[in-house]
């Protein structure tokens, strides 16, 4: 086994019916870019009924038939937010905890100490986020897991992994590791995925890869580490792509 090995978008998770929700971050191959992916996916009619929302710079997650929302509390929230030099994407409304915790002088890892997995037994699906955070023309990134310690749900395990950026190399990390009942929690480390130099290819190889009959919405941004200049592409299963 080839623990470096680095396999593309497609390759982990073309096939797989059901990882969850998704995060990717990581540095394009000529090394002037940041890019970030985050894609949500879903079986239940509450969870399926979502579209992402750009306002301000920051991503939203809302219901695409207001008519037919079910209970919101853990399926709508800010997906991407950014505070200061750092960008910040989560699948809930941790990115609030995180975002409140940078502006009060904590950091990453220790404003994830008051959250926990969510309350939606007997899955009990873990929290995943991510931020990077740019300097000196270049940046860092940080990624996070908290899972249930066991089937039962009796203790929130936390897993946070620092990385520097390395010119086309990324990290990937999502919270099933495939369908099933309950659902599978992801367990390891977030793996090494490759990153396209050209965002609408990386876009393309992601959404593509997703199992038609449960992908939900994708969102991918890449930012140029020298510059600030940003591009992004949302992608709604409910609506157009953009």
């Amino acid at each position: 086994m080839n623990v470096y090995e680095i396999r593309t978008a497609e390759q982990l998770i073309k096939g797989n019916p059901y990882v969850g929700r998704g995060i990717i971050a990581g540095k394009t191959p000529d090394g002037k870019k940041a890019a970030v992916a985050y894609f949500i996916m879903g079986r239940s009619a509450n969870s399926r009924n979502r579209v992402f929302v750009e306002k301000n710079g920051e991503l939203f997650t809302e219901p695409y038939d207001a008519a037919k929302a079910g209970d919101p509390s853990l399926i709508i929230y800010a997906a991407i937010r950014e505070y200061e030099n750092n960008l910040i994407v989560t699948n809930g409304d941790q990115t609030d905890t995180i975002y409140e915790g940078l502006k009060n002088g904590v950091d990453f890892a220790a404003a994830l100490q008051s959250r926990c997995f969510e309350p939606d037994a007997p899955n009990f699906t873990p929290r995943i986020s991510a931020v990077l955070s740019f300097g000196d023309n270049d940046f860092k990134y940080r990624m996070s897991i908290l899972k249930s310690i066991d089937p039962e749900g009796s203790g929130c395990a936390r897993f946070t992994f620092d990385y520097p950026s390395v010119a086309g190399l990324g990290h990937f990390i999502h919270t099933y590791v495939t369908d099933g009942s309950p659902l599978p929690t992801f367990t390891g480390e977030p793996e090494r995925t490759a990153i396209r130099d050209d965002i609408d290819e990386m876009t393309s190889e992601i959404w593509d890869s997703l199992d038609a009959d449960n992908r939900i919405s994708l969102y991918v941004r890449y930012t140029d580490i020298e510059t600030g200049e940003k591009e992004e592409r949302i992608i709604n299963g409910n609506g157009a792509e953009r």
